[in-house]
Formats: C-alpha cells, sequence, structure tokens
C-alpha cells in the first residue's frame, strides 16, 4: 500500500523559515561582538517600530511573557539604550522609549539584520521580494483580525 505523504503547509514552512532566520541572525549578532543578545536587539528593534509602547503591550506585539521583556529591558536600561517612563495616562504602567544615544547601535542590529535578510533572499527578485512582504502583511492583518474577534466574542 502506498500511503501519500502530507504536503508541507504554510504553516510549517512559515515557522521553519522563521526559525532559521533567528538563527542566522542569532549568529550574526554574536559575531558583530555588540554584547547585545539577539532578544535584546530584537527588543530594540520593536521599540523603534513602537516607540513609546506599554510595555505589556510591547511583550504582546513581541510574542514574550512580560517578565522576558523587562528582563532584556533592564539590561538595555542598563546599558543607556532604552528609558521607561511612567505612562501620562496610568501611572502604574511604564512605556518604552529608544534613549538619545541609540542610533549607532541600532544602525548596527538593523545593518546586520538586512544582511542576513539579503543572503535569506538572495535569489528572489525585488518584485518577489515586496510580493512576499505584501502576502505576509495580509496574512498577519487576517490572524490579527481573528485573534481579535476571538478576544471579544
Amino acid at each position: 500500500m502506498v500511503t501519500k505523504l502530507p504536503e508541507e503547509t504554510i504553516g510549517l514552512l512559515l515557522v521553519d523559515a522563521a526559525r532559521l532566520l533567528r538563527i542566522q541572525i542569532d549568529r550574526a549578532l554574536d559575531g558583530a561582538g555588540l554584547g547585545l543578545t539577539a532578544g535584546e536587539a530584537r527588543t530594540l528593534a520593536y521599540v523603534s517600530l513602537y516607540p513609546a509602547s506599554r510595555q505589556t503591550t510591547l511583550a504582546a506585539q513581541m510574542n514574550v511573557e512580560p517578565m522576558t521583556l523587562v528582563t532584556f529591558l533592564d539590561r538595555l536600561e542598563r546599558r543607556g539604550l532604552v528609558a521607561r517612563e511612567t505612562d501620562p495616562t496610568d501611572r502604574r504602567a511604564k512605556t518604552v522609549q529608544l534613549a538619545p544615544d541609540v542610533q549607532q547601535t541600532l544602525e548596527q542590529v538593523l545593518g546586520i539584520t538586512r544582511k542576513v535578510q539579503e543572503e535569506a533572499l538572495r535569489d528572489f527578485d525585488p518584485d518577489e521580494i515586496e510580493k512576499l512582504r505584501g502576502l505576509l502583511k495580509r496574512m498577519r492583518s487576517n490572524i490579527a483580525g481573528s485573534e481579535l474577534g476571538r478576544e471579544q466574542a
């Protein structure tokens, strides 16, 4: 009897590609000698994308536990790369900002991740890259929309 093997699903392909990309970024960051872990570098990138976000919002965006984010933020704050401030709308909450002197470090982190991404996409033409970016954004939006609907139900 011949068993038909299941095809690779979009989910499996996406998770595998993301895992491999993250491994490459981790290695590149380790080799760069910035003294940042991959989690800290990722936190910097997210803080630059979502400035003045609350810590809880940032943790959800990054898909990490709030305590994990606090550990990253503690280290980054000690190095003078981020600043936490009391949220003016809720004194119990903290917002996170990039520190004024972070630009060079952030540019190094983004340069490293850009190089890894370019290598991962080396045989893609620019139109394919833009198409992929658009499709992934649409997929993310669909998933985020269904999650929001589930939370409201």
